[in-house]
């Protein structure tokens, strides 16, 4: 059991029978009274998002998630199947599972698939990835004076702002969390 003070971005927690990852966590002490804490949560099986308060003092049992890297395979209409790098196990998850996050898995990607108690509840993408750069937008000379970016497309297909100097071929770092050009890589 853990105090819900302790309760911060990606801590999970079972509450009535259902597995929780908080996404977000917020502490609200008001003038009078006791503090309460608020805490956007996802629902590990369903994938629902809802908020849930809590007061101040209050206890949640926490779980012990286990990790292991995969490596992504491919994906159907369905399913998404990667291979488990140390016994080569191939686990499918369903596409519901992933939402808009499918788009910057790419080939041979490793990722680390989170489980409890044999069951696999959720993912974990790596902070920044290196996409190569399939296409750009046209760049206008002098065209520099309020924001010198353009949009980039990048191998996985989704696009990001990048600076003017990329072109088609280069490899890019780029933020998964906030889908932010971070560094070009590579020629």
């Amino acid at each position: 059991m853990i105090d819900v003070n302790q309760l911060r971005k990606g801590t999970t927690f079972t509450e009535n029978g259902n597995l929780y990852r908080v996404m977000e966590y917020r502490h609200h002490k008001p003038g009078r009274g006791k503090a309460t804490i608020r805490v956007t949560v996802r629902d590990l099986r369903s994938g629902s998002t809802t908020e849930m308060t809590f007061n101040s003092g209050e206890r949640v049992e926490d779980i012990r998630v286990e990790a292991s890297k995969v490596e992504y395979l491919y994906a159907d209409d369905d399913f998404v199947t990667f291979m488990n790098t140390e016994n080569y196990e191939q686990p499918q998850l369903s596409r519901s599972i992933f939402g808009e996050d499918l788009k910057y898995i790419k080939d041979s990607m490793e990722i680390k698939l989170l489980s409890y108690e044999g069951e696999i509840i959720d993912y974990e993408l790596p902070k920044t990835m290196e996409y190569a750069v399939i296409e750009v937008e046209a760049a206008v000379a002098g065209d520099t004076a309020n924001s010198p970016t353009k949009r980039i497309k990048l191998e996985s297909g989704f696009e990001v702002h990048a600076p003017m100097f990329i072109n088609v071929g280069d490899v890019v770092k780029v933020n998964l969390e906030e889908e932010s050009y971070v560094t070009r890589v590579s020629k």
